[in-house]
């Protein structure tokens, strides 16, 4: 079974404790959460780091991204202003991995279509800039929160076998690949 360290970054607000609960405990709720899982037939365990979005905690924010294996940039389809932080919150998470690390891209409360400010064609856009993968969800009705932590973990995995290289002594080496995310 493998293991995976989640960070959940955004702006306060925007549902990052309620992905990690859903996710967890498949529930909506208004704070480490752990879930063992299965994907592609093998048994994982994600460990959820929810991070606080203000300033004020900025430097325990670099902390669990250092903690962090995998990652999700987190707005609110509400609120334009979150979407409009994404990049700050990008370049913290670059700057302490010191490179490209696997993230998501996740517009959460998509339930709020009323409330809408962020078209999913400019977060779509925004993935493509990033370079990483985008998906729509509510904590709140648990679309597609599976699946967001689903297709993380098979990042997370590709990157890996990537990074330990063939298995047998009479394989060829592989040239490494850039960690990248991927786009939907």
């Amino acid at each position: 079974m493998d293991n995976w360290r989640v960070a959940v970054l955004g702006d306060g607000g925007v549902g990052k404790t309620a992905l990690a609960v859903q996710f967890t405990l498949n529930c909506f709720v208004e704070d480490a959460y752990r879930r063992q899982l299965v994907v592609d037939n093998k048994m994982c365990f994600v460990e959820v780091i929810d991070t606080a979005g203000q300033e004020e905690y900025a430097s325990l924010r670099d902390q669990w991204v250092r903690e962090g294996q995998g990652f999700i940039l987190v707005y609110s389809i509400a609120s334009r202003s979150t979407f409009d932080r994404l990049e700050i919150f990008r370049q913290s998470m670059r700057k302490v991995k010191r490179g490209d690390p696997i993230f998501m891209l996740v517009g959460n409360k998509c339930d709020k279509t009323y409330e809408r400010e962020v078209s999913r064609d400019e977060g779509r856009a925004l993935a493509r800039q990033f370079g990483c993968e985008f998906v729509e969800t509510s904590a709140k009705t648990a679309e597609n929160v599976e699946r967001l932590f689903t297709d993380l973990v098979r990042a997370l995995r590709q990157t890996r076998s990537i990074e330990s290289g063939p298995t047998s002594a009479q394989e060829p080496q592989k040239p490494k690949k850039k960690n990248k995310c991927i786009i939907m």
